[in-house]
């Protein structure tokens, strides 16, 4: 294969980052990406190279556009967080003061913050049926109706497909806007980002294609072969989903199906890592983002056996299971496939790496691995 041509800019001292997105290519089989840093406030790298296509047949361009995976998911987790900022939800309230319906089956104590940190105990929708996923109805009357798997509050048990849903509800009920619209809003607009959960037919246009691995995350549980546990946690996925369909691309599964540019995240990371302002656009209030920065629990995850430390909507940095740089206050989020982003408040870095071929695993994978690397040997 002849190796791709890198396009886009970077600084002379972050040249290290394009020499790591070159090995990508030579060494791992990668077939389209873009990687993104901010420092100090600043961009100082904005890559991309390779196709959108696994026929190589369409160049991957400044503005395409990709499916991150559950980096959507700290992305709604920061829309709540909007909410809080702005004094129209309590995170230490019942999630049933703003959803009543939640309440049902024992649910009534269930915090906001408990939702953001994946201790709410419902991480399966199971009145839900198969391809439901897409039907907003469906997916949050059977969240309600769900009957908590432990008692909530004690479980450290990450909600791959649920979390996205209850975040988004309470957007909803609070602000009448779905979470797709709330963000475009208050926060895509006023920021300049090109990052989105539901595309319009013109975004939609801009997107390269996902290509799937039998092994990653979503595909492994539509086959059935992971544990039951993250098996439920996707079952209202349909079987032929590939990721690329006009449901995937244009529904809102905000744990999931937020697409965009990897400069649109590493941009909204620089702001969360400057304490919410960057460019004179102000969106939270410091202290905000230092109480979502707070870790609420380090252990064994149950829905996939790795380690992790998690914050209010947030990974925080994790080696081996999710690094993220030298800063143990670095947060962020990964997603499925091989998506990573984060911000480094003490390095005053922000990253972002999106991918098309899929990683397979639950682990980072090389490619986001060497990136990362490379990023702080430049520092």
């Amino acid at each position: 294969m002849t190796m791709p041509e890198i396009h886009g800019t970077c600084v002379p001292q972050f040249e290290g980052v394009r020499a790591a997105l070159r090995e990508n290519f030579a060494k791992d089989d990668e077939l389209g990406a873009a990687v993104a840093v901010y420092w100090r406030g600043q961009p100082v790298v904005d890559l991309w190279a390779g196709h959108q296509d696994a026929a190589r047949k369409k160049a991957w361009e400044r503005d395409t556009l990709i499916c991150q995976m559950s980096v959507a998911k700290a992305v709604s987790a920061f829309c709540v967080h909007i909410l809080a900022d702005r004094g129209l939800v309590d995170l230490d309230a019942p999630i049933a003061r703003y959803w009543p319906e939640f309440a049902a089956e024992g649910k009534q104590a269930v915090t906001i913050a408990w939702a953001l940190c994946h201790l709410s105990s419902v991480p399966v929708a199971d009145a839900a049926p198969r391809g439901s996923i897409f039907d907003w109805g469906v997916m949050t009357r059977a969240i309600a109706a769900q009957k908590p798997l432990w008692p909530p509050g004690t479980t450290p048990c990450y909600h791959t497909a649920t979390q996205g849903f209850i975040l988004g509800e309470i957007v909803r009920r609070v602000t009448g806007l779905t979470i797709g619209a709330f963000l475009r809003q208050e926060v895509a607009v006023p920021l300049g980002l090109d990052y989105h959960i539901g595309l319009t037919p013109g975004e939609e246009a801009r997107c390269a294609s996902m290509i799937p691995s039998a092994g990653n995350v979503l595909s492994a549980a539509q086959a059935g072969k992971l544990s039951d546990l993250l098996t439920r946690g996707w079952a209202q996925l349909p079987l032929n989903e590939d990721f690329n369909s006009h449901r995937w691309r244009a529904g809102e599964v905000p744990s999931a199906s937020g697409h965009g540019t990897a400069r649109s995240i590493a941009r909204l990371y620089a702001l969360l890592a400057a304490g919410g302002e960057l460019d004179g656009v102000r969106l939270v209030r410091r202290e905000t983002l230092e109480r979502a920065w707070q870790q609420q629990w380090q252990g064994k995850d149950l829905m996939s056996g790795l380690t992790f430390r998690i914050a209010l909507g947030f990974y925080l940095n994790c080696p081996p299971d999710r690094p993220m740089g030298s800063s143990p206050r670095a947060f962020g989020h990964s997603g499925a496939g091989g998506a990573q982003s984060f911000g480094d408040p003490d390095n005053q870095l922000a990253f972002c790496y999106a991918p098309n071929r899929m990683h397979s695993g639950f682990d980072i994978g090389p490619r986001a691995t060497r990136l990362i690397e490379a990023l702080y040997r430049c520092l």
